[in-house]
Parts: structure tokens; C-alpha cells; sequence
């Protein structure tokens, strides 16, 4: 079953409708969309609290890791490059960061706000290998700009 993000993207819509606190934005995000697929082991936010590192922010699931380098790992490639990633085998990723030992594949997207500015990266892993596609990249952007375009 393919995960129907527009209904997603409705519900995500009036939940946070009015709401301009990031943080906030981001524990809701996080809960809905870590619940609306079986494929989402873990769901979550690093935010961007200083030049070049992001910190681990609202999540869903195991821990994460709590502060990732720009210079390392897939999180840390979504945010330098301001790039997508999509990884269909985290141990070929050079520079994989383990967090967790039953990642298998992992999709993370960058979070921009209304000016442009980067605030955090979405971070999705899953225990299945090559478990995301542009599907999955085209329905969770829209969410994401939807949501944090209006901060």
C-alpha cells in the first residue's frame, strides 16, 4: 500500500493551522507522519542551532543521535548540499552515521522557512532496504513547505 500523501498533507494541515512555533510544528509533524506508514521506524527533526550542526529536535521512535556535524552522515549531506537524500543502503553511505543498528534505508529532506533560511533536516529511517522513492520526496516537500513556508 502506498502511503496516500494528500490526505496526509490535509490532516497535517488543520492540525497545525495558525501555529508558528517550529518546535511545535515539528512534534506534530513528526508523530503524524512516523504514524502513517509502516515503512517509518523512526521520524524526526535535527534543528539547526549553530553554523554548520544540527541538534536532535522532536522525534518519533528509538534515541537518535543528538548532535550531527554538517560534515557527517546523510543528515548532515541533506543540509550541506540542501539537497534531498535518498539512501537505499545506509552502509554504502560514506560517512553513515549508525544512530541505530536496524536502519536500513533512510530519507532525509531539508526544512526551509518562508525567507529560505535553513532550520532543520526531516529525517526518516526504516528497517526495510531501499524503502523511499521521489513518491515519498515530492509528498513529504509539499508537506514540509505547506508547513514551515509560512514561518
Amino acid at each position: 500500500m502506498t502511503l496516500d500523501y494528500a490526505d496526509l498533507r490535509r490532516r497535517i494541515a488543520a492540525l497545525t493551522e495558525g501555529e508558528t512555533d517550529a518546535v511545535a510544528l515539528m512534534a506534530t509533524l513528526a508523530c503524524e507522519i512516523h504514524h502513517a506508514d509502516a515503512r517509518f521506524d523512526w521520524t524526526g527533526f535535527y534543528r539547526v542551532v549553530a553554523p554548520e550542526t544540527l541538534k536532535i529536535g522532536p522525534y518519533q521512535g528509538g534515541h537518535g543521535c543528538l548532535t550531527i556535524p554538517f560534515a557527517r552522515g546523510v543528515c548532515g549531506a541533506a543540509a550541506r548540499r540542501g539537497e534531498v537524500q535518498i539512501v537505499d543502503d545506509v552502509e554504502a553511505f560514506p560517512g553513515h552515521i549508525a544512530c541505530s543498528s536496524s536502519t536500513r534505508s533512510e530519507i532525509v529532506l531539508p526544512v526551509r522557512d518562508g525567507a529560505g533560511r535553513l532550520i532543520a533536516v526531516l529525517d526518516i529511517d526504516s528497517d526495510r532496504p531501499a524503502a523511499f522513492g521521489r513518491a515519498d520526496a515530492d509528498g513529504l516537500g509539499a508537506i514540509l513547505a505547506d508547513t514551515f513556508g509560512r514561518l
